[in-house]
């Protein structure tokens, strides 16, 4: 197990949180911060399900559905994107270990790599995730919005209990969401020894 107390400050960072916590927004502001690199499971999901293939119309079905990935193929991802993260650089996961099984193969991985590593994690109620969803999806018209109320089950249903993972790993930090983005960013920053 990584001592953070002892460790420099954490290179590798997993936010999670509920659909639309500010996941990306935060992570955009680290990124900015840091200059270190984002890889976003959404992001990374909706550009495979623009491929006419079969994997790319399975990842299409799902997301569509408001459901989230098998944990196999979230894990593949974020596998493939740590082995590539040289020593000394800082990468910010934003939405993988979203299973308990993700989870589990995220701190076996970090902690076997000896990279210095923290789970944040943003909590908004499930009113604030509606409300902010169903703006999010009038102005951008993602299709993937629409399914809120399936996403949050979800989110009940497999984060949650993937949350108590990196608790019992001694690795996380819960945050407020509901105040505004610099306010967060900077809980953030203090978080990680940045400020």
């Amino acid at each position: 197990m990584i001592d953070l107390d002892n460790a420099m400050s954490p290179q590798i960072v997993l936010l999670i949180g509920k659909p639309g916590s500010g996941k990306g927004t935060q992570a955009q502001l680290l990124s900015a911060r840091t200059g270190w690199k984002t890889i976003s499971s959404g992001d990374v999901f909706r550009a495979i399900m623009q491929e006419d293939t079969v994997v790319g119309r399975r990842t299409r079905e799902t997301i569509e559905k408001g459901l989230l990935m098998p944990p196999w193929f979230a894990s593949y991802l974020f596998q493939k994107s740590i082995f590539g993260v040289p020593d000394g650089e800082g990468v910010i996961f934003d939405g993988f270990g979203r299973k308990v099984v993700e989870a589990e193969q995220v701190l076996e991985i970090l902690n076997w790599l000896g990279r210095p590593f923290r789970a944040i994690h943003i909590k908004v109620s499930d009113e604030d995730v509606i409300d902010r969803l169903t703006k999010r999806r009038e102005v951008s018209g993602r299709a993937d919005d629409h399914a809120i109320e399936t996403r949050l089950e979800e989110y009940r249903l497999h984060t949650e209990p993937s949350v108590e993972v990196f608790r019992a790993g001694g690795v996380l930090t819960e945050i407020d969401g509901s105040a505004t983005p610099e306010e967060i960013a900077a809980v953030v920053a203090e978080t990680l020894g940045l400020a």
